[in-house]
């Protein structure tokens, strides 16, 4: 058995696929019927086709998950995502541990927690 994918309920799919093309380079796979496919295994789902298959509200900003992707040259992407068409709103601004792993966390538009951190 493998993972093949991680679903995260958004608001606006065609927001989404452009906020995860535009700061992370991922590209639609498949995109009909309120959900898209995206390369790496990230799947949005309209948050409304979920709150029915579920029949409970969906929470942002719960903390429960987190997508977390690894980036090498760490600044630029934070100038990138400053810099972007989406407000950023910080779970932790960059920050460096005594190891020397930088990171940085935030929201995707919809409140989904995004964690970016050096390799290693």
């Amino acid at each position: 058995m493998r993972l093949k994918n991680v679903l995260i309920a958004v608001k606006d799919v065609e927001r989404s696929r452009k906020f995860y093309r535009d700061l992370f380079g991922l590209e639609t796979i498949l995109n009909q019927e309120g959900n898209a496919i995206l390369t790496e295994g990230l799947v949005l789902q309209d948050r409304r086709i979920w709150q029915e298959c579920l029949g409970k509200e969906i929470a942002a900003e719960n903390h429960a998950s987190e997508l977390y992707f690894e980036e090498k040259e760490i600044e630029k992407f934070v100038e990138k995502l400053e810099s972007g068409d989406f407000p950023v709103v910080y779970v932790t601004k960059l920050m460096q541990y005594p190891s020397g792993k930088k990171i940085v966390r935030f929201y995707d538009p919809d409140g989904n927690l995004i964690e970016v951190g050096t390799p290693g």
